[in-house]
């Protein structure tokens, strides 16, 4: 286990650096001071985390840039984005419907309360309670309806709750604050209680240094991967995004 930590710690130092923003997503949230902009940012662009990331950075620009116009926050309150083509692409299966239905719930939200985080506030609950109190708020001011892209943590007799790897990441974004590349702006969730954003890269990586079992990449095996990682760091698992991830990220580059 000691040789895995250092093995782990030093792949988790290599990657966890400024140099990483350049080329994440996490840039866009990064661009902001005030915090419901950062949110706004910070759930839009983890929402369409997923495929190839200068396809995902393109997505970003379109909604931050031209559609919002660099002011997120501004943008939902005031209910500009009914005036959003419903049929525009922003990335792959993510279109302008999809940014509406978002920016609806963030306005539900706001409206309410002056911060994204109230989905997380409740003292006795983890961050997959956190996930399904969102995805409840985002039905309930869309007529009852659910989005694809806000996945489903909660078990069923038929699947075992998704991994949910967009809303971990926007969390690890929002709530880790070792101030390198995650900014750290809620503290009402620990970092120590965080679950690693699973993609499939950490889920390969994670199943070759032998620290996944499971087949499937659910919830239980973010629990599972998550539980590990604690034993290296229980304070802060999700460090050990970086070294996952990074080193998925280098393997792939290095076949090109």
């Amino acid at each position: 286990m000691n040789e895995l930590k250092q093995k782990m710690d030093a792949l988790a130092e290599q990657f966890n650096t400024p140099a990483f923003i350049e080329n994440d997503p996490v840039q866009f949230p990064r661009a902001y001071e005030k915090q419901q902009d950062i949110e706004i940012a910070a759930f839009l662009a983890s929402t369409i985390a997923w495929g190839n990331r200068k396809q995902i950075l393109t997505g970003c620009r379109k909604m931050f840039h031209d559609i919002m116009k660099n002011r997120p926050f501004e943008f939902v309150i005031s209910g500009r984005f009914n005036d959003i083509d419903p049929a525009m692409n922003i990335h792959r299966t993510f279109f302008g419907r999809d940014l509406v239905y978002m920016c609806r719930g963030l306005q539900f939200v706001y409206l309410q309360c002056n911060t994204l985080a109230i989905a997380f506030s409740e003292s006795d609950s983890n961050v997959w309670d956190g996930f399904s109190r969102l995805r409840e708020l985002f039905a309930q001011a869309n007529g009852g309806e659910y989005s694809r892209h806000i996945s489903n943590p909660t078990p069923n007799r038929h699947k075992g709750g998704s991994a949910c790897k967009r809303l971990n990441l926007m969390l690890r974004w929002l709530c880790r604050q070792d101030g390198i590349v995650d900014m750290g702006i809620w503290h009402n969730l620990k970092p120590s209680e965080l679950m690693i954003p699973l993609d499939t890269h950490v889920a390969r990586i994670g199943r070759e240094m032998g620290l996944i079992e499971r087949n499937g990449n659910d919830r239980k095996t973010v629990e599972e991967l998550t539980a590990k990682l604690r034993e290296l760091d229980k304070n802060d698992p999700c460090k050990y995004d970086f070294a996952l991830f990074g080193l998925g990220e280098s393997q792939k580059r290095a076949k090109l």
